[in-house]
């Protein structure tokens, strides 16, 4: 990105940038898609009068709304709020759409930007004044347990996506001080960062009825009667484009697994005098390699071989293939992991299938590489001195015996200099709650966080 731009917190997306980010979007709408959600676009102001029907949705948001107060020179009788989040949007029109149980369960999407008024230290991806890559799924059931099963449906859809796209996490149940707006419950995504902070990537909200109430999104029963609806709606950000870059990067700079690279293999000649031979041998791989369907790049500038190198390595390019004197002859390409900067000869016989083959042991590889290393900074510790060290030093993310009761969750973040992400989905924690000493009902998690 350029961060340029002259407004706080608005960044421009650079074309390397936006294939990156246009190739992650590829594959959540591909599992949305998949798993029976339609993608809509609904319009970037709302009306105040619908913003403010769910108070407890604006209580949430009244700090963070960017409001349009005049077309033109005319001051406009009502005011409309640039999208903080649409559900204030979209259910007005649920309410229209859904008449009888045959119309559900509803599942849409939409890719957008929305603003908030960020009033921290704006960051590039992390924290902005626009978000422009907000996916935001909607839906809408008969029933209560259909709502929660659709819960665990996007939890994994969530899971499917972070591991195509190699990147680490841990899952909560957002505290109760610290759950979406209108929400009966959250759930989060958490990563870490290279710096020892969680980055929240994902979230999950169960909406039970709630906006449905506020909005009349009602249904008929096969018996006649009509009931209010069930909702859940689940985001991502361009958090996940930060996440990318952060997981598999290293001191050279980014190392993008090959699935959401923007260039997947870089093929540069090494000519000896003037023989064009080996530069037109570079480009021919380069052409099977783009005819095959790989995001391939031929690098036939006049320029240093070395220097060349150095700046596909910058830019993350997982694969790259040298063609010189001896390669040519010996009829083979020399290839360079960016991962490992493992070298190695493929025979230009075998070159499409050993190509492809290494992408997709650089996918696993580098996804299994980022989970040892997130794995090793979570910490089970019992001692509040052991997690305010771990907090004072970000050294990752600290698990411990939780009783479940709010008051010891706040005392923890307190006592501690933390933020508690929440009770962790699926723990099974023996021992004391550090606070009260009562028998742990769970394991809490607690981190620095951005």
């Amino acid at each position: 990105m350029d961060t340029r731009y002259p407004v706080k917190g608005l960044y421009v997306w650079l074309p390397y940038g936006l294939k990156l980010r246009n190739n992650v979007l590829m594959i959540i709408r591909e599992l949305l898609e998949k798993t029976g959600h339609r993608e809509v676009l609904f319009p970037l102001l709302i009306p105040e009068s619908l913003f403010k029907k769910e108070a407890e949705h604006i209580r949430g948001f009244e700090e963070q709304v960017y409001w349009v107060t005049h077309g033109g020179k005319d001051k406009l009788d009502i005011r409309l709020a640039l999208r903080p989040t649409s559900e204030t949007s979209i259910y007005p029109m649920f309410a229209l759409w859904i008449r009888s149980h045959a119309d559900l369960p509803l599942k849409v999407f939409q890719i957008v930007n929305i603003f908030r008024y960020e009033t921290k230290m704006t960051k590039p991806l992390i924290r902005l004044r626009e978000v422009t890559t907000f996916k935001e799924a909607h839906t809408a059931h008969t029933t209560s347990e259909d709502s929660e099963a659709q819960v665990k449906a996007a939890m994994e859809i969530y899971k499917k996506f972070f591991d195509e796209i190699g990147v680490p996490y841990v899952i909560t149940r957002r505290p109760s001080w610290d759950t979406f707006a209108g929400a009966v419950y959250s759930l989060a995504f958490d990563t870490l960062a290279p710096d020892g902070r969680t980055l929240q990537i994902g979230t999950i909200h169960n909406l039970g009825q709630n906006f449905a109430k506020v909005y009349e999104i009602k249904y008929e029963r096969e018996d006649g009667g009509h009931e209010h609806v069930y909702q859940t709606c689940y985001g991502i950000s361009e958090r996940v484009i930060a996440a990318v870059v952060m997981v598999h990067g290293d001191n050279l700079g980014p190392c993008f697994p090959p699935r959401v690279a923007p260039i997947q293999i870089v093929v540069i000649p090494i000519p000896f005098k003037e023989d064009k031979d080996i530069e037109e041998a570079a480009k021919k791989v380069a052409g099977e390699l783009e005819a095959a369907g790989l995001r391939s790049h031929f690098d036939g500038r006049d320029i240093r071989p070395g220097r060349k190198f150095y700046e596909w390595e910058r830019h993350g390019v997982p694969l790259r293939l040298e063609i010189g004197p001896r390669d040519l002859k010996q009829k083979q390409v020399t290839a360079v992991r960016r991962d490992t900067g493992k070298r190695f000869t493929i025979p230009l016989s075998e070159l499409l299938p050993v190509v492809k083959k290494t992408l997709e042991l650089m996918n696993v590889e580098m996804r299994e590489k980022a989970w040892r290393s997130f794995s090793r900074k979570i910490h089970d510790l019992r001692k509040i001195e052991e997690m305010k060290k771990v907090m004072d030093e970000r050294a990752g993310i600290v698990r411990s015996p939780w009783c479940g009761e709010e008051k010891c969750g706040r005392e923890l973040e307190e006592k501690t200099g933390g933020s508690v992400l929440g009770e962790e989905i699926g723990s099974r924690t023996k021992g004391m709650c550090p606070i009260c000493s009562k028998p742990a009902r769970t394991s809490i998690l607690i981190a620095k966080s951005y």
